[in-house]
């Protein structure tokens, strides 16, 4: 790789608002290079089963593309394709550390939405320099003029430097190589580099059955070949390098990777509780600094996870830790169901990570789960004015306990930001109403049939339906991203769902006071259609503390008890129907906590997360 020295290397991502082109783009680039061949398959870098099913981007995907310019020079250009959903910014967050520049994708049929927007500042806070590309200029419906315009005004990126293409059929992909050659930076040397010593930064890490844990690294000074030992600094472990090598899109091992290259490196790692994305990689004898690592993200949403089958708890705790090495933001926590037995309380970015991240369970793991309703992190103040951060429904204070001693509950908020064209503008602000948002901004996009809401909406109205409805009530035009803004206090309590009289650990939820019964209503509705008849009468109900809110009563099996008994004697069947109904009374008294099937409560749990 010595033939590629830094002022020949362009580390770039591509970043967008989700289906604004990012992975078309890249496998236009690819084929345009000869990486990979014309036929390859559409959304080439989207390797998981769990992307090419739904059409998206889950996790960042790097591969090295080696390019002959029209100076004669060979470059190598190691691009990174990003995922456009809010639920997956760390992806990009951390595919941004390894580069110098940034393709920023628009689709002139929609203009700047509001991922774009999001993903835009990430590249500026990594003081990136961008070029804005316009995407999807040959559909009948497409605004180039407008686009340019709209990046100009919103973005400051100056008009002669658009690029107007068409990803899809190719038009104009020849000029996008062309401006990362003489429109990005190349890799500058790192501030203290000049003593020579390796400095890496690993920035994604997955797991090989036989090679063990393979790390993604970026070199910043010196090089890396097989044979040497080196020092991961987090991790504080020493490793013999194994192989190092390219994505060129499949992996191949090359002799060393040099300053400013990205690569793959093997080490015989077989923990992937050693492995830290962020971390240092440095010769083994010869320590540096750390480099600047990634500001672990804070989870947005908790859910708990059990095996469908309790017996399956070690392998659901292997593939977890397998998975998570592939998806650090998310946080781990061991829990403990009556109902569920032995599992986990995870936390994820948004409801989409949730589900993608149980879907990859299943897919490459194989592991069938339970997922319980999503909650988020509430704050409880309590008298003596110590806090306390709750995120697991069975944790949160009964309504009226006296030794809780409460003071108030409080939820966490977020800013809102809402791109929706002028004709949906209405639905959006009922919408928004009804979820609870208070507006903080109104504004019409200049030279544009499109407007910028802002609102402040909690936390916990977004994870159920908002998201869906937006997009139901604007025909797929409105876009949607958010960012963290504090906590507020509301009347919140805890709502659990009691079978037989008895509460259900894995059904307990926080809700709001004023639409805690109307909740109710809806998960007892739902579970009398899962829960197995049983010889008796079952009630199940909503409480909140004491007080019953919401009732359904599963009807009990009946046997004729009375069909053995031969002539119309009346009081001889009325024996034997009074035996009857006194058995079942015993029944059920002895039956106290009974046993529901881990089957029911897959059903009424996917139904509450929507799977």
């Amino acid at each position: 790789m010595s033939q590629f020295p830094p002022e020949r290397i362009r580390n770039l991502s591509i970043i967008a608002h989700i289906d604004h082109g990012k992975s078309t783009l890249a496998d236009r680039l690819l084929q345009m290079t000869g990486t990979v061949p014309p036929e390859s398959s559409p959304q080439f870098l989207d390797k998981l089963k769990v992307e090419k099913e739904r059409g998206i981007t889950v996790k960042a995907q790097t591969v090295s593309i080696i390019h002959t310019h029209t100076d004669g020079h060979k470059y190598l250009i190691n691009l990174i394709d990003t995922p456009g959903h809010v639920d997956f910014s760390y992806e990009v967050s951390r595919s941004l550390g390894a580069c110098e520049g940034a393709l920023l994708l628009v689709d002139c049929s929609q203009g700047i939405q509001a991922q774009t927007l999001s993903v835009f500042h990430h590249a500026l806070e990594a003081d990136l320099s961008m070029l804005a590309v316009i995407n999807k200029v040959d559909l009948p419906h497409a605004y180039p003029d407008e686009t340019s315009e709209e990046i100009a005004s919103s973005l400051g990126l100056e008009k002669d430097r658009h690029l107007r293409i068409s990803a899809k059929s190719g038009l104009g992909v020849d000029t996008v190589l062309g401006s990362i050659i003489e429109g990005l930076p190349s890799p500058s040397p790192y501030e203290g580099g000049e003593d020579g010593k390796l400095r890496g930064l690993i920035f994604d890490t997955f797991y090989d059955q036989f090679r063990g844990v393979v790390s993604l690294v970026r070199i910043f000074s010196g090089s890396l070949k097989k044979g040497d030992k080196v020092r991961f600094l987090q991790a504080d472990r020493k490793y013999e390098i194994l192989e190092v090598g390219l994505n060129n899109p499949d992996e191949v091992p090359v002799e060393r990777l040099t300053d400013g290259q990205v690569g793959y490196i093997v080490c015989n790692m077989k923990d992937s509780g050693e492995a830290f994305i962020g971390d240092t990689i440095c010769w083994a004898d010869k320590v540096v600094d750390p480099l600047p690592g990634f500001q672990p993200m804070k989870a947005m949403v908790y859910a708990g996870v059990f095996p469908m089958d309790s017996g399956d708890f070690p392998k659901l705790e292997e593939s977890i830790e397998r998975l998570t090495l592939n998806d650090r933001s998310v946080s781990v926590q061991r829990e403990s169901s009556a109902a569920l037995s032995q599992g986990f309380r995870l936390g994820f970015l948004g409801t989409l990570h949730m589900d993608v991240f149980r879907q990859r369970l299943e897919d490459e793991y194989s592991s069938e789960v339970i997922v319980t309703a999503p909650t988020v992190p509430y704050k409880v103040v309590f008298t003596n004015g110590t806090e306390q951060f709750i995120s697991n429904p069975v944790e949160f204070p009964e309504p009226g306990d006296p030794k809780a001693r409460v003071a108030h509950v409080e939820e966490p908020m977020i800013n809102a930001t809402i791109f929706v064209p002028n004709e949906y503008i209405g639905s959006m602000m009922d919408l928004c109403a009804r979820y609870r948002g208070i507006q903080l901004e109104y504004r019409i996009l200049e030279n544009s049939e499109r407007a910028v809401l802002r609102y402040t909406l909690p936390l916990s109205e977004i994870v159920t339906e908002f998201f869906s409805e937006l997009k139901s009530q604007s025909s797929g035009f409105a876009s949607f991203d958010y960012e963290e803004a504090g906590y507020e206090q509301s009347p919140l309590v805890k709502m659990n769902i009691l079978i037989n009289g008895k509460p259900v650990d894995a059904l307990s939820m926080i809700v709001h006071k004023y639409a805690a019964q109307a909740i109710g209503k809806a998960w007892v509705k739902k579970l009398k259609e899962v829960v197995p008849r049983q010889q008796f009468e079952l009630s199940i109900q909503a409480a909140i503390g004491a007080k019953v809110i919401a009732r359904e009563n599963v009807s009990a099996f009946r046997k004729d008890v009375t069909a053995g008994l031969y002539g119309g004697h009346y009081d001889r069947k009325l024996k034997h129907l009074n035996k009857q109904k006194e058995g079942k009374k015993k029944l059920k008294k002895l039956a106290g906590n009974i046993e529901i099937p881990q089957s029911a409560y897959y059903k009424v749990l996917s139904w509450s997360v929507g799977v």
